[in-house]
């Protein structure tokens, strides 16, 4: 099923779907109970699943460059969430583990996740809710990042 292009453009997407995240991070960030930032949380998560991945592995699961990642690894290093070591295997490259401390903190931002998205999906039903992810999702790979493939230099028009 197709969407009418004239239906679309009322709905002001682009307004809502930026509205709607500045709204949530600012929200999240303000929680008292929030130790980390919803950055450093997202990397949390992604050490949860698989302590000890290389820093690039993080930043491209979190959908950030070197520069963006280096400075998050700074700044959770910094709150003692994290460290970093050297790789065994390549020596230019980094690993990143949880601490205890970032333990805890994942834990506490599992719990705060689960009520935000129950409040996210609060009113809606799990049909809906599936359709608004496939539309989130289908947004990744109709814009990807400019380095993972050469048609944002098309959408963008520059030259290949």
């Amino acid at each position: 099923m197709r969407n009418n292009g004239a239906d679309a453009r009322h709905h002001r997407l682009i307004y809502l779907l930026s509205v709607a995240q500045r709204r949530l991070q600012r929200w999240m960030a303000a929680r008292p109970e929030s130790e980390v930032t919803p950055a450093q949380a997202g990397l949390l998560f992604i050490l949860g699943k698989q302590d000890g991945v290389l820093m690039g592995e993080a930043g491209a699961a979190l959908d950030m460059g070197p520069a963006g990642i280096s400075g998050l690894v700074d700044r959770t290093e910094a709150a003692k969430l994290i460290e970093r070591r050297a790789d065994r295997e390549d020596g230019r490259a980094w690993r990143i583990f949880l601490t205890p401390k970032g333990r805890t903190a994942l834990a506490q931002a599992k719990a705060g996740a689960a009520e935000i998205n129950a409040a996210l999906t609060d009113g809606f039903t799990a049909a809906e809710i599936d359709i608004v992810a496939r539309w989130l999702t289908s947004i990744q790979d109709k814009f990807p990042r400019p380095s993972d493939d050469k048609a944002f230099r098309r959408i963008e028009g520059a030259n290949p």
